[in-house]
């Protein structure tokens, strides 16, 4: 296999897995063209690997981190049909989670943030929750709890259009290279579907991200969020965090539970 190529495996993935994640990544690199971040480029994919471009790292600067904010903004712009659209071309099972442990993200037609947000994300996984043992039927009753908040917690954000979204885009899944001269940041390792614009940046702020006030200065000069999207950034949080109880248990419970308690006010 040639040195430019990584090739990501994973014996016995689920089906459909890595097609998925080529797809996605396809989906958002075509956003390039209107303005949007460098994404992986993908080779092939099969059962059980993915073949994308071997991308060489180095530090981000400030100036790189603008121009992301900016290109996520575009690719945000893009669009999807609808909130929970999978990837263009793919009809299959979508999934969220780490390689060893992915599980399946739920596709919709939805039309409304807040339907989205509760029937596609956040009952899902807090039952699956439930049923491997972490969570608790009392859980459940928190998270109702939100739902029924949810069109004074989204407040003007409830009129947003779909997004093409990366959806895991947490700072391990922003590469950094200048192997074409300039730094900038390359995308991999996304959950790509049709979403929030605020999901991709309430992920970004999660488990610390450089030069953030950056790239959501960049953001703002292309798309200026909404008022209010600071405070939002929790909400949109609750969903990966109700993953991490899912995959990791542990502390994560007791974060879910005080985040949606702190929503509730």
């Amino acid at each position: 296999m040639s040195k430019a190529v990584y090739r990501k495996s994973r014996a016995f993935a689920p089906q459909g897995f890595f097609e998925c994640e080529g797809r996605g990544l396809q989906w958002l690199g075509e956003a390039q063209s209107q303005g949007g971040p460098r994404v992986v480029k993908v080779f092939d994919w099969g059962r059980d690997y993915l073949d994308i471009e071997r991308v060489s790292p180095c530090s981000p600067t400030a100036d790189a981190a603008y121009r992301f904010g900016a290109e996520l903004a575009h690719m945000h712009d893009a669009g999807a049909p609808y909130f929970g659209s999978a990837p263009a071309g793919y009809d299959g099972t979508c999934y969220f989670g780490p390689l060893q442990d992915p599980v399946p993200m739920d596709t919709g037609t939805w039309t409304d943030p807040a339907t989205y947000l509760a029937e596609g994300r956040l009952r899902p996984m807090v039952q699956l929750g439930i049923e491997r043992g972490s969570l608790r039927e009392s859980d459940m009753d928190l998270t109702q709890r939100v739902i029924d908040a949810l069109p004074e917690l989204l407040g003007r954000a409830a009129d947003d259009r779909p997004a093409r979204v990366h959806g895991d885009l947490w700072s391990g899944n922003v590469m950094w290279t200048n192997d074409a001269g300039d730094t900038q940041a390359v995308l991999i390792d996304p959950a790509a579907h049709g979403g929030h614009r605020e999901e991709d940046l309430a992920m970004l702020h999660l488990f610390g991200m450089s030069y953030l006030t950056e790239i959501t200065e960049g953001y703002q000069s292309v798309h200026p969020l909404k008022a209010g999207y600071q405070e939002r950034t929790t909400l949109w949080q609750l969903y990966p965090i109700a993953g991490h109880c899912v995959f990791f248990g542990g502390g994560y419970v007791s974060e879910y539970r005080q985040m949606c308690r702190s929503l509730l006010g």
